[in-house]
């Protein structure tokens, strides 16, 4: 019973990592641009009630959009590896011979002569998944996506949502309790630790250096901030004047 719980968990965990790069692509894609609009709102000068039914808008609307994006882009990958994978049947089911021709090549060209190679190419043209699954790998380059559009969509959706409401804390939590701090500046603090999150899990998921991968989130987290807020500054006082 205990070995079956773990194995669950082993399980559970092991598809929580293989969607790891879609969380964190996500999650950083909430929080610029929510804090974005957050930013953008702030330097115009809007109300914070406005400046939460505009995180809002864009927290659901652009998550939406990214998932569906994320899934869309994953199903046409599928269905493209499959429509080639059909013709490669097809070629070596009709033209046996030019396809054995360039299984040699490939093989040739990774340094396989004489007996070898016929041996080599022998054993592949043996069987026609094997034959076709090497086509599809080194003459095509191209290999299958074993991952879920829908849980790629989904998992993007989530992180989207979840990553991207954290620069809407604050404002949220000021509305229904009005506090005395400086709101903004706490959003920012709660935003930038958001972001070390993610450049953490960044870094994980990419197997790259940690701290390079904190400065690549932060500095483009700070950058959307400061473009969105002169921006909102600037028409405030082009428009207002």
């Amino acid at each position: 019973m205990k070995e079956s719980v773990l194995h669950q968990e082993s399980r559970m965990l092991k598809g929580l990592q293989e969607y790891l790069r879609e969380f964190v692509y996500g999650g950083i894609d909430g929080a610029v641009t929510t804090f974005a609009v957050v930013a953008g709102a702030v330097g115009a000068g809007l109300d914070p009630l406005i400046i939460i039914i505009l995180g809002f808008a864009n927290l659901f609307a652009d998550g939406l959009s990214m998932s569906i994006g994320a899934y869309l882009s994953s199903k046409s990958e599928k269905e493209n590896y499959r429509k080639h994978k059909r013709i490669e049947y097809w070629e070596v089911e009709h033209l046996p011979g030019k396809e054995r021709e360039e299984i040699e090549e490939i093989y040739r060209q990774k340094g396989f002569e004489g007996d070898l190679l016929q041996q080599v190419v022998d054993v592949i043209v043996s069987d026609k998944d094997r034959w076709v699954n090497e086509m599809m790998k080194d003459e095509l380059n191209m290999m299958e996506e074993s991952k879920s559009p829908f849980k790629i969509g989904l998992a993007t959706l989530i992180s989207f949502i979840i990553v991207g409401f954290i620069p809407l804390t604050v404002y949220v939590w000021d509305y229904f309790y009005p506090a005395s701090f400086d709101v903004f500046f706490w959003t920012c603090l709660l935003t930038g630790v958001a972001f070390l999150v993610v450049g953490t899990l960044k870094s994980w998921a990419n197997q790259t250096g940690i701290l390079k991968s904190l400065l690549e989130t932060l500095s483009l987290g700070l950058v959307a901030a400061l473009v969105a807020y002169y921006v909102g500054d600037f028409l405030e006082a082009f428009l207002l004047q």
